[in-house]
């Protein structure tokens, strides 16, 4: 009970700094005033108090992941952690490219993500969880998911810049978004990466299921919806390279292969982790 109230505060004070973030660029970046449209970049405190945000959220997280002798785990911290994954891609590529105006929603995301382990403390032991294999496997998986997030955050911007240019509506939020085309090439870009992370976990899954997992390769539900979310990545990446597709399609089936990638494992989990288990 100690080791809990101990671990208790870091999901809270995660949470409570990622809400505090996310209306001060809501405030700064999208909320409406008299002032003219301008992009504001992000500013070296603002970095820094995500980092802090980061530190705070990342010991928490490796608390309860390795903090009771094994690796447990649970789909409250499997958000967690990829929201943790997200904010820091997020931070580490806005040093290379403009990443203006995604904060007010990736910030409240993260501060939901990172409070579930305290509401939902279901976690159980992973077996194998010292074998190499699955570490690599757990690792490219939790990256992929990252991206893919970050991805469909950016699909959702995308699609909101559009309406709003097709309404001539100039908002405050839409001018401190980058210009849709740069987004675009940064969602595919993301999209790329964490199709080759999703395929290398895909890959290690099936070929290597009794080294990693101690049993054999299972054809069930999750493997439909990882494999059907795959082929639909890959598909929009080959129609971008050669046709160059783009436009509310290509956001719509990005967000259609996000669901199915959420219900591989982190849906299901949901409902062992919590539906079964509590009933």
């Amino acid at each position: 009970m100690s080791d809990i109230l101990l671990q208790l505060p870091y999901p809270i004070v995660a949470a409570l700094l990622y809400a505090a973030l996310g209306y001060h660029f809501w405030n700064t970046r999208w909320r409406e005033t008299d002032k003219p449209h301008i992009a504001l970049p992000m500013q070296t405190w603002e970095r820094a108090s995500i980092f802090v945000a980061l530190l705070v959220h990342g010991t928490g997280l490796y608390l309860e992941l390795f903090g009771y002798g094994g690796m447990r785990f649970s789909f409250s911290l499997a958000l967690s952690l990829m929201l943790w994954l997200a904010v820091l891609i997020h931070l580490l590529e806005s040093f290379h490219a403009r990443m203006d105006g995604l904060q007010p929603m990736v910030m409240p995301l993260a501060a939901i993500c990172a409070f579930l382990p305290a509401a939902f403390s279901d976690a159980h032991e992973l077996m194998h969880a010292r074998e190499l294999g699955f570490k690599l496997h757990f690792l490219a998986a939790m990256l992929a998911y990252s991206l893919f997030t970050l991805a469909a955050l950016h699909a959702v911007f995308i699609g909101f810049a559009e309406r709003q240019l097709h309404r001539r509506a100039m908002t405050r939020g839409l001018g401190s978004l980058p210009p849709i085309l740069t987004m675009e090439a940064i969602l595919f870009h993301m999209m790329a990466v964490a199709f080759v992370l999703l395929s290398f976990a895909l890959g290690s899954g099936l070929f290597f299921s009794e080294e990693i997992f101690g049993k054999a390769f299972a054809f069930d539900h999750k493997t439909v919806f990882a494999f059907a979310s795959w082929g639909i990545f890959a598909l929009l990446l080959i129609g971008r390279h050669f046709y160059g597709w783009r436009g509310r399609l290509t956001l719509r089936w990005t967000l259609i292969g996000f669901g199915m990638l959420l219900l591989t494992y982190v849906g299901s989990q949901f409902v062992v982790d919590v539906l079964i288990d509590r009933s």
